[in-house]
């Protein structure tokens, strides 16, 4: 029988990957309100206001723990710096995705929050496939993606980003355990 956690912690070298508390609002607000930030995203809305934040972590709270599980990413010195999420998607394999805020790009954070991710997903989660994207100006994530050991498809889409306004051309990446 699969137990199914109702509040995972994965911890890695740097990073405790957590479920966003009602604490973490403030930060959340500040951190995701960054309009370059949210226009790499589907959902993330911009501005991201202290309303949404509220709505975030009460969204989350609400997870199906079987459909997805959203992480806050928390640096052992620098606090919160982020959010990784794996869910279920229109796609056969659950989809992953991630965001870190401005000041902490280029750290190596997003991959090893990544790879504690996926780590999750293979051993608790019970996941042995899962999709991404990264819009086609976003290389950036691209690489991390490919470091976290997510491959390229072939397959090119347009994904809806709220921040924009638009769909944007996304280059789908697969990752198998």
């Amino acid at each position: 029988m699969c137990v199914i956690e109702t509040s995972p912690v994965i911890e890695t070298r740097r990073l405790t990957l957590r479920a966003p508390q009602p604490q973490d609002v403030p930060r959340l607000a500040v951190m995701a309100d960054d309009y370059d930030i949210a226009r790499m995203t589907c959902r993330m809305p911009h501005p991201f206001t202290r309303r949404d934040a509220e709505r975030f972590v009460v969204d989350v709270s609400a997870q199906d723990p079987k459909k997805g599980r959203t992480f806050l990413i928390e640096h052992e010195r620098l606090g919160p710096v982020g959010v990784v999420g794996v869910f279920e998607s229109e796609d056969p394999w659950p989809e992953v995705g991630y965001w870190i805020a401005r000041d902490f790009w280029g750290r190596g954070i997003a991959t090893e929050a990544l790879q504690g991710a996926l780590g999750w997903a293979k051993t608790r989660w019970r996941r042995r496939a899962l999709m991404s994207g990264h819009f086609t100006d976003n290389p950036a994530s691209g690489r991390v993606l490919e470091k976290a050991g997510f491959l390229y498809t072939g397959e090119r889409r347009p994904r809806f980003s709220l921040a924009r306004g638009e769909p944007v051309e996304t280059r789908m990446m697969a990752w198998l355990a």
